[in-house]
């Protein structure tokens, strides 16, 4: 009985010495086929007609913060946000509900306000 105890302490005290992971690593967003960006940097919505939300893959070459402008036909800012973005694919949403049916342009750039892509896109109903 006393070897059993000892075998017993011991396995959980080996056990508790392990170290685990707590959490598996996130893998990076994989862009589905309509949304791949054969270059190193630019931009890409899931389909050019848009109603309420469309994805979109913003591709950059460093990692930082860009700002998402979505550019009224006249050209005027009539959205925008700052996003952190890191190397490569990063897949998001942008949502389209408050603007009105309208041809717009949709780009990201960086802390300089240099355009870094660019896409148009259609709102309809």
């Amino acid at each position: 009985m006393k070897k059993i105890l000892i075998i017993a302490l011991s396995t959980v005290i080996i056990s508790s010495c392990t170290k685990e992971q707590d959490f598996a690593p996130t893998p990076k967003p994989q862009a589905s086929e309509e949304l791949k960006i054969a270059s190193t940097m630019g931009i890409k919505l899931q389909s050019p007609f848009v109603t309420s939300e469309v994805a979109m893959n913003v591709k950059s070459e460093t990692a930082g913060t860009v700002t998402i402008k979505i550019l009224d036909i006249g050209n005027r800012v009539v959205s925008k946000e700052t996003v952190n973005v890191i190397v490569g694919d990063n897949i998001l949403k942008v949502y389209t509900s408050a603007l009105p049916p309208s041809a717009y342009r949709i780009g990201f750039y960086d802390l300089n306000n240099n355009m870094l892509g660019i896409t148009d896109f259609n709102k309809i109903n």
